[in-house]
């Protein structure tokens, strides 16, 4: 913990879903009690919500900001609530201030989800959160192939989670080195060309080249039951992924982060539809995930892939958060979801890709203006 500049306030987890299922644990909520969550987020954080016998409440997000409006939380406030969960998105960050404020004049707990923003080991934890957690897995900046880094400042709650995953078994050695032969495969054919041919074999045969991908990067498979689920995310990490995180920990430097924002930017000011990008007002954005919505995502990404270029929909990996009965469900959150696309905007992308790329999506724009004025 010292290298992430956490002192005491640290814990090392299997993931964000075992760490935010110990937090919720060591809590002592009641059942019945009320999370506010920012309304699109990974669908597990969900299931361990009703685990613990609570409800998730969905608070409306703003596409430019990517952040729950203020409003919204005030009307979403019941006697039941306890705890306000955000999560910082697709590699940029909220701004904090207000919602701290309001859950201070609240009593809530304010939890950040930070498996898309990591920034640096020297850089883990807005002071107003009373939790902050950051991922490791595949698909994250500095990946260690899974893991979790929780900051929790609550020493005695910090103290409960501690003890409570001692009593855990261990992750095997077996899964961790199966997994990393796996991502290994994986990025030997995501340069354009392997990419193109993998996505031509894929619809040649039926195949999903989604399903393929995201078999291969998430450490809970989609759709498991729940006892299995909830038996794998009951494990102390193993002893590679935590040499390895170790290790990524240590090694950590900020250039090739600093490149993929400028890239991301880059491709940003070549939008000549600037409402094409959510989160364009948000806070130190490095483009982790570099999403647009467009009318007819299908048709994109379909046009992309003949390219060579791997774009995809939403997956299951994130998802809207189904509001309860007799609640408002978040309208603005649904229709940016149901037209995202997500590009492969990273700095080795050879810049005639960029071109390309960057070229088929405003003209994907412009189809869709000469159709919305066409008599």
């Amino acid at each position: 913990m010292r290298r992430c500049a956490l002192e005491e306030e640290g814990l090392v987890c299997l993931s964000v879903r075992s760490g935010w299922d110990l937090w919720l644990g060591a809590q002592g909520l009641r059942a019945g009690d009320e999370v506010l969550i920012s309304a699109i987020t990974q669908p597990d954080m969900i299931r361990i919500i009703h685990e613990h016998g609570l409800r998730a409440v969905p608070v409306d997000i703003d596409p430019e900001t990517l952040a729950p409006r203020p409003w919204m939380l005030e009307a979403a406030l019941t006697p039941r609530t306890r705890v306000v969960l955000v999560a910082h998105l697709f590699g940029g960050r909220m701004d904090l201030g207000g919602i701290a404020k309001f859950a201070r004049e609240c009593s809530l707990l304010l939890v950040e989800d930070c498996a898309q923003a990591f920034q640096g080991p020297e850089r883990m934890g807005d002071p107003v959160a009373d939790v902050s957690m950051y991922s490791f897995g595949t698909l994250k900046t500095s990946t260690a192939l899974g893991g979790a880094v929780l900051r929790v400042r609550d020493r005695e709650v910090l103290g409960r989670m501690r003890g409570i995953q001692a009593s855990y078994p261990a992750d095997g050695r077996g899964g961790y080195l199966k997994k990393l032969l796996k991502v290994l495969g994986l990025v030997a054919v995501s340069r354009p060309r392997p990419c193109g041919l993998l996505a031509r074999a894929c619809r040649r045969f039926g195949s999903d080249l989604d399903a393929l991908v995201e078999g291969v990067v998430r450490g809970f498979p989609p759709h498991e039951g729940a006892a299995t689920f909830f038996r794998h995310l009951k494990h102390r990490p193993s002893a590679p992924l935590l040499a390895m995180l170790s290790r990524r920990l240590k090694i950590f430097g900020g250039e090739r982060l600093a490149k993929r924002a400028s890239t991301g930017e880059r491709f940003a000011r070549r939008l000549r539809v600037v409402d094409l990008h959510p989160g364009r007002h948000s806070l130190e954005r490095t483009h982790g995930l570099f999403p647009v919505v467009v009318e007819d995502p299908e048709a994109l990404v379909a046009s992309l892939r003949r390219r060579g270029l791997d774009a995809s929909q939403a997956t299951s990996s994130i998802a809207v958060v189904e509001a309860p009965a007799g609640r408002a469900p978040p309208a603005e959150a649904s229709l940016m979801l149901s037209g995202v696309v997500f590009l492969p905007v990273y700095p080795e992308l050879p810049s005639q890709a960029f071109d390309v790329m960057v070229g088929l999506v405003n003209d994907c724009a412009a189809r869709v203006a000469a159709e919305s004025v066409a008599p």
